[in-house]
């Protein structure tokens, strides 16, 4: 039973601590939202942050070999394809990622 009561205390201030790391940068910065170095970074910054997570999902595939990356390569088509359509992130981030996910659970031998 006091088990119980530890977790359910070391649960709570892990939220407590989450949330407060959330929200002190906008309680910290809410005066100075409209200077120009913090709209540079809003607007440049996820962007950045995104080539960076796609170098990274690439980093281990060789382009001389025919085998190597399928599945990445099918499930960067669909996030392009679909973002250049909708022009919604999340739908195209989730749905390459759901593909990603099937196809590499997934036996396909064409894929293997």
């Amino acid at each position: 039973m006091q088990e119980t009561y530890y977790l359910l205390f070391f649960i709570g201030v892990m939220a407590i601590a989450t949330f407060a790391t959330r929200v002190l940068p906008f309680i910290l910065l809410y005066k100075v939202s409209e200077h120009p170095m913090l709209l540079y970074l809003g607007r440049y910054l996820p962007p950045v942050m995104m080539v960076l997570l796609l170098f990274y999902c690439f980093r281990d595939i060789r382009f001389g070999n025919v085998s190597d990356g399928p599945i990445e390569l099918i499930s960067l088509t669909l996030v392009v394809g679909l973002h250049l359509w909708r022009n919604n992130a999340l739908l195209s981030i989730m749905a390459g990622t759901g593909l990603y996910m099937f196809l590499s659970q997934s036996s396909l031998p064409f894929l293997n």
